[in-house]
């Protein structure tokens, strides 16, 4: 079991108790159209990107009515603008690397936005391919430990079977991490063996996390990344912060 990125679990716990729905829902809706036009088409049992958007869309409470309109802008009968996928990378205070999924129908308003939101909050905008050899995609699922009804050796004997690669401790979870092609069939074979999942998503892990022990500028690069989280056109963010111990109790 190897160590776990604080700022990682931070963000999920963040996303379990964010009351913004409104966000999340345009974020999500924008995840399936993008799975449509990307991932093989409308029909979920053959688009495996689709079929995971649309189980994160029923885990807000998304109506059916705007996941089947999302759906649709996908397969082009709505005559919606065309949404464009976007990675920005750079900078944030401290130096961390930042890295962001955009998914946009208007670039040129954009990326105007998130070059002031780096520059305006310490960072700034970088080249492509400046930070994104610090990352690793990988496929990454949530298990509260509440929910672990056995023996911890044997748990992580089996997820490993399962095809996992790796099992993180946290306070509260655990943390499995799948190579990208296997994360959907680690994912159905824990949801047949019965296990309860609070969170399973792809995600960008960052090779060598950078510790931060300055409380400041946590606090700076926490507020950054949240204001680009309020950004509509905003996805996903990725950074290689990692808090140090003392610094969690006081955030």
């Amino acid at each position: 079991m190897s160590g776990h990125s604080k700022w990682a679990n931070i963000k999920h716990k963040k996303a379990k108790s964010d009351e913004k729905r409104g966000k999340e829902f345009t974020k999500v809706a924008k995840e399936i159209t993008i799975a449509v036009k990307t991932g093989g088409g409308g029909d979920p049992e053959a688009n495996a990107k689709l079929k995971l958007a649309i189980q994160k869309a029923k885990a807000i409470n998304m109506p059916n009515e705007n996941i089947q309109r999302a759906v649709k802008k996908g397969v082009g009968d709505s005559g919606a603008e065309a949404l464009e996928e976007i990675i920005y990378e750079g900078y944030g205070p401290g130096g961390v690397a930042i890295m962001l999924e955009i998914a946009t129908d208007n670039r040129n308003r954009t990326a105007p936005e998130i070059r002031h939101l780096f520059s305006k909050h310490g960072g700034n905008l970088g080249e492509s391919g400046c930070v994104a050899w610090m990352f690793k995609r990988s496929g990454v699922i949530h298990l509260s430990k509440a929910d672990l009804n056995k023996d911890e050796e044997e748990f992580m004997l089996e997820l490993l079977d399962m095809g996992a690669e790796d099992i993180r401790e946290a306070e509260d979870d655990y943390e499995i991490i799948t190579a990208p092609d296997s994360f959907l069939e680690v994912k159905d074979s824990m949801e047949k063996a019965g296990y309860k999942l609070e969170d399973a998503d792809w995600d960008m892990i960052p090779e060598n996390p950078m510790e931060i022990n300055d409380l400041e500028i946590a606090r700076k690069i926490i507020k950054l990344i949240d204001l680009m989280e309020d950004n509509d056109d905003v996805q996903n963010v990725f950074t290689n912060m990692s808090i140090s111990d003392e610094l969690m109790e006081k955030l």
